[in-house]
């Protein structure tokens, strides 16, 4: 290799430093980490060079498209590991990348501190010094350069004042404000990070049928009806209300009661079998009542403090306008009819997919693109999208990409109940949130292993998951008991083990429970095919512990966070860990507010333990007194120590959530 082929691309062999492990960065910087507004980023490289001289590092950030780099110092860890914490601020695309360079300064001051404690002579390390010192008041800035030209006469002198001088905070300080970055090393990629709206990172989502809920028994409910029900569900926490699709429904091959392929007159069809003569995906169903409804039901929402959700589910009725408009946005068989939805032996005659592969996608992605833009401009900033996973995957990237660039405070959840792959690639391509296995994660196992694969591998960077107790497809078999103390159970979880989750109401707060027939996960009379008469006030209902846990939630910054969980012991006596009861830490990034939950999974049976508080993380003594508060109860307990006694009756209350003061 010949000198000219040496430096070809600016290459300098005297760039020493190596910069590796870079996190957060996804696929090599292919997809941008998630944050939310007002999480702080912590930043990771592995940074080392040869020999044992000192470094420095640097993160280095901005918003996209901002000029000048953000500069903060990185701090070294352990085995060459650096790190830093850093605040983007509000929603947006951010970028980052590191700065690292020998710091010859650094590595003089410690060799020089050295030799003066093995008591060496220094005259000559001295002239070394003030030689650095010199070369950097040469690159600083008044008044910098004039106090280091003083400071380096004074090391030159080599008097007694010399090696204090040359030792001193305030040249380490100078030194490190003007540093010797000529051979510095810049990270060769720019990771990006999404910060997206607080909704993203910390919701309560309660979604309902508008459709249910006329004042007139058996009549069509509508938007302006519905407005009476923000209150309600205001009072109970909630602060997503999601609506599933509002648009006008299809008549042919409409599905009747309990997903009969037959439908009565008076059936409503499935909302998901999406346009009629009425229009499709940017008009509203007419008994809903008109666009203009709609929109002040969005703005009284919001003086609820509640953002509402729409369902955008890319399917369209047979009837739906685009089927005539654009046919070559569906496929279609030899015999001239176009494909409906399968999946054997279930019959979806009601829907039409869309086809990716068209000739013409780019006037269809472009479409799709529109809808969510027509919303958007009607005040609706948060789609939960229907079964994105059954949609192109580059599509996604390239719709979310353009929509948040305009508008980088829209949320986007993926309803994906799908393979674990297909689910963090939906995530990665943009999707702010992601439904996720919560709803069959039932044993105390099966729920620590999950979300310790959520929380602490690198999927945590990028998938955000919402946990559902139910939808309106799913009744799982563990609720299907009909048993209260469950309903409560597994809400409890859901609000503490992850800061977004949801649920499907009344259904859920009323504790419904019938499915449509043993083994299967559907519900009787599902509301998805019928007007429902809700009687929100139904004896049994957990309304008071819905709202009760949501009210801590929003009252203890602890618990608006999903990573920040660590799992405890409970043993049932002699070392053996208690399978049925499940506690788990939480504090706020200032350590400030620490809240421990502890949950019964046997709804039947009263179950007790002793659980073990890991003071260690606290730095306190194994035997250092605390107290603890258990927010739905009110009691207060005193606890000696790491070990204390836990005892839940399901029947009066299968979950504690404690406050827990370390310093009463």
């Amino acid at each position: 290799m010949n000198d000219s082929s040496l430096q070809e691309n600016g290459f300098d062999g005297r760039r020493r430093v190596i910069i590796e492990g870079v996190s957060p960065e996804i696929d090599d910087g292919r997809f941008p980490a998630k944050r939310f507004e007002g999480e702080r980023v912590a930043v990771g490289a592995d940074i080392f060079t040869d020999g044992a001289d000192r470094i420095a590092a640097e993160l280095c950030w901005k918003s996209k498209g901002e000029g000048a780099w953000r500069r903060v110092s990185m701090t070294p860890l352990v085995n060459d590991r650096w790190e830093v914490e850093f605040s983007p601020g509000e929603p947006g695309r951010y970028e980052f990348t590191i700065e690292a360079w020998v710091d010859h300064f650094a590595t003089w001051a410690a060799g020089l501190k050295k030799k003066i404690d093995a008591e060496v002579d220094v005259s000559l390390e001295l002239l070394m010094g003030a030689h650095l010192v010199e070369e950097a008041a040469g690159r600083s800035p008044e008044p910098d350069a004039g106090r280091l030209r003083d400071i380096a006469a004074v090391i030159r002198d080599g008097d007694g004042g010399a090696p204090g001088a040359a030792l001193s905070d305030e040249l380490a300080g100078l030194m490190r404000r003007n540093p010797d970055k000529r051979f510095a090393v810049l990270y060769e990629r720019t990771p990006e990070i999404r910060v997206d709206q607080k909704k993203a990172g910390c919701s309560s989502w309660y979604e309902f049928f508008p459709r249910s809920w006329s004042r007139e028994p058996g009549r069509h409910g509508t938007f302006r009806e519905c407005r009476r029900l923000l209150p309600l569900i205001a009072g109970m926490g909630f602060d997503v209300v999601y609506l599933p699709p509002i648009h006008p429904i299809g008549t042919t091959k409409r599905k009747g009661r309990n997903n009969s392929l037959v439908a009565a007159p008076e059936d409503p069809g499935s909302c998901w079998a999406i346009g009629g003569g009425e229009g499709g995906h940017k008009a509203v169903h007419p008994e809903l009542g008109t666009l203009d409804d709609f929109m002040e039901f969005v703005r009284e929402a919001e003086a609820h403090g509640i953002s509402v959700a729409l369902d955008v589910a890319f399917q369209c009725s047979p009837d739906h306008p685009w089927v005539k408009e654009h046919p070559r946005w569906f496929r279609w068989r030899p015999d001239g009819t176009v494909q409906f939805a399968e999946n054997p032996p279930k019959k979806y005659e009601d829907i039409l997919p869309i086809d990716f592969e068209t000739e013409d996608w780019e006037n269809l992605w472009e479409e799709l693109k529109s809808v969510f833009l027509f919303w958007i401009d009607r005040g609706v900033k948060i789609f939960r999208v229907d079964n994105p996973h059954t949609k192109a995957f580059r599509f996604w990237d390239w719709a979310i990409d353009e929509i948040s660039a305009v508008h980088p405070d829209t949320v986007f959840l993926a309803e994906a109940f799908t393979r674990p792959k297909v689910m963090a690639r939906l995530a990665k391509g943009g999707f702010n949130q992601s439904y996720t296995y919560f709803t069959w994660r039932n044993t105390k196992r099966e729920l620590q292993d999950y979300l310790k694969e959520l929380t602490t591998t690198e999927l945590r960077e990028y998938m955000r998951p919402n946990f559902w107790p139910n939808t309106p497809d799913i009744l799982h078999e563990e609720l299907q008991t009909g048993l209260r103390p469950a309903f409560i159970a597994r809400m409890v979880l859901a609000a503490t083990l992850s800061s977004n989750y949801g649920m499907y109401g009344p259904a859920y707060e009323l504790c419904e429970h019938v499915p449509v027939k043993e083994g299967k996960e559907e519900y009787l009379d599902s509301e998805k095919y019928e007007i429902k008469r809700w009687d929100v006030d139904r004896p049994g209902n957990i309304r008071a512990e819905i709202t009760a846990v949501n009210r801590i939630r929003r009252e203890n910054p602890a618990l608006q966070q999903t990573a920040n969980i660590e799992f405890l012991r409970i043993d049932e006596g002699e070392g053996v860990e208690h399978e049925m009861i499940m506690g788990y830490v939480k504090r706020s990034p200032d350590d400030e507010n620490v809240i421990l939950t502890v949950v019964n999974l046997d709804p039947r049976n009263t179950r007790s333990g002793w659980l073990r508080f890991p003071l260690e993380r606290f730095g306190l003594e194994h035997t250092h007194g605390f107290r603890a508060e258990d927010l739905l109860s009110g009691r207060t307990f005193e606890w000696d120590g790491e070990w204390n006694y836990v005892e839940l009756n399901p029947e009066q209350m299968p979950a504690h959530i404690f406050r827990i003061d370390l310093h009463p």
